[in-house]
């Protein structure tokens, strides 16, 4: 069944999505981007006080694809004990050598996520080179925020083939990109493993501000609805 990840950026919006009985909380600062990360004091905190009652995943910003860079920033946030280490893989630089570096930590039993960008037309064959690297998963994003939702930057075979080339790989798979209410019904008949959602948890979908309580369990409730009819 499809879960629902739900990115926060402080203990007070952790505490409401585990409230509302979100599958994952992501750890995140959208106002640093697609993939902006929060202080490692505060994820330390929130990962304090969520006591292991929810699984934790956190990014570690909008690097450039550098391996010593991106390395350091990955075995800092993994060690403040989150489940999961989300990278995203933005276009340039060096992908392969990133990844050799990142395979010692994934040989440690660090579970790293690796994001890759719908509007950027990923190739998926690097799906093969993540999972025999130890990546534990992956998720679809999009990069410019601006541009609509996932569905509405990437055609529907192509994200079925992306869900389906994951899953053959045995690696988790995660949707997300300024999804909408109205995308839920559309992507969980792909059966990724989650659908991640920011935007629509937030007043008027704005993705820099607080999170709204009535917005979160609505998202939440359509998700229920929306597994039980399919």
């Amino acid at each position: 069944m499809t879960g629902m990840l739900a990115s926060v950026n402080s203990v007070s919006e952790a505490l409401l999505v585990l409230s509302a009985g979100i599958d994952i909380i992501d750890l995140k600062q959208p106002e640093l981007g697609a993939l902006g990360a929060l202080d490692i004091a505060v994820v330390k905190q929130i990962v304090t006080e969520i006591a292991g009652r929810c699984p934790v995943s956190a990014t570690v910003g909008d690097l450039p694809m550098q391996a010593e860079l991106v390395f350091n920033a990955v075995k800092a946030m993994a060690e403040t004990g989150v489940d999961y280490v989300k990278i995203g893989f933005f276009p340039g630089d060096d992908w392969l050598g990133t990844l050799d570096k990142l395979s010692s930590l994934a040989e440690h039993n660090y579970a790293l996520i690796a994001v890759l960008f719908a509007d950027t037309k990923p190739d998926i064959s690097f799906l093969s080179a993540l999972a025999a690297a130890g990546f534990k998963g992956v998720m679809l994003d999009t990069m410019n925020k601006r541009t609509g939702s996932l569905t509405q930057v990437m055609i529907k075979s192509d994200i079925l083939a992306f869900v389906k080339q994951a899953k053959a790989r045995g690696l988790l798979c995660g949707l997300a990109g300024s999804l909408r209410e109205a995308d839920i019904s559309e992507l969980l008949v792909y059966q990724a493993d989650y659908l991640g959602f920011r935007g629509a948890l937030c007043l008027e979908h704005d993705r820099v501000g607080p999170l709204n309580k009535q917005a979160v369990f609505k998202i939440k409730q359509a998700m229920k609805l929306s597994v039980i009819s399919s």
